[in-house]
């Protein structure tokens, strides 16, 4: 059985450097005692250097995954304010976040996206690459919209690198949200989302693409999402920085 995936988008929180580092100490403390589960953490890029692994000497004792909430597509040159994804390498990232809704409310196009992409597998890092419809209508024509952006945002990807992505289907009109998309409608946007992607690279090359679900997560729904929506883990925002909450989320997943 494959381990599912949990991974913490932090966004811009928290305020300050010890907050971080004491939710940080908190989930690999937990991460660590996990058996069929594994954790990435994404901070803000400020705290990288701080739970790097490679810098602190403690590769072989992590038991979390550090990743990046977004990168460049340039290895280098005069590019003001970013930062690239041989960079983030040196600091021990294994995951990237690419291609965000609020990445792509900025602005940000499947272009870019799929150029971001390219050059996160090129310095043998997981992307993490982020689709999702704005809004459903009852004609499916939603289903056109999620199509396109995954064709155009993976369109660089080599098929032998294929299995190295993770698609992370997260509906706009749920990020945030009261409540989470219903299990069995994920399930089937799931298929769907594999269907795309086997049309795309071929069945063989994507049997191992995780895809994972995210938009108003939480301890009390984690596992009826992961078990009846088959998806291979979670996306987890605004709670992956409630740290009693988020526990009791890893705890409940690795428990399915």
């Amino acid at each position: 059985m494959k381990r599912k995936i949990i991974v913490g988008n932090w966004k811009m929180n928290p305020p300050t450097l010890d907050e971080a580092q004491a939710i940080f100490k908190k989930v690999k403390r937990t991460a660590a005692n996990l058996t069929s589960t594994y954790v990435v953490v994404c901070p803000p890029l400020v705290y990288i250097p701080k739970f790097s692994p490679l810098r602190l000497k403690r590769l072989l004792k992590t038991s979390v995954g550090l990743g990046a909430q977004n990168v460049f597509f340039e290895s280098q040159g005069a590019y003001t304010g970013e930062v690239s994804a041989p960079m983030l390498k040196e600091f021990g990232v294994t995951h990237v976040i690419i291609g965000h809704s609020e990445r792509r409310a900025a602005g940000e196009t499947d272009e870019i996206v799929s150029k971001k992409v390219l050059a996160v597998l090129d310095a043998g890092i997981h992307p993490i690459v982020c689709v999702g419809e704005a809004e459903r209508d009852i004609h499916a024509l939603y289903l056109d919209t999620l199509r396109n952006q995954i064709r155009n945002s993976l369109s660089r990807v080599p098929k032998k690198l294929v299995s190295q992505l993770i698609v992370a289907y997260e509906p706009l009109w749920a990020i945030g949200a009261k409540d989470a998309m219903d299990p069995a409608v994920i399930e089937e946007t799931v298929i769907f989302v594999r269907k795309v992607l086997a049309d795309a690279f071929g069945q063989e090359n994507t049997l191992n693409t995780l895809v994972l679900y995210g938009g108003a997560t939480n301890f009390r729904n984690a596992p009826d999402i992961v078990s009846r929506g088959k998806v291979d883990g979670l996306l987890v925002g605004r709670e992956s920085v409630n740290t009693p909450g988020f526990v009791e989320l890893l705890k409940a997943v690795d428990a399915l």
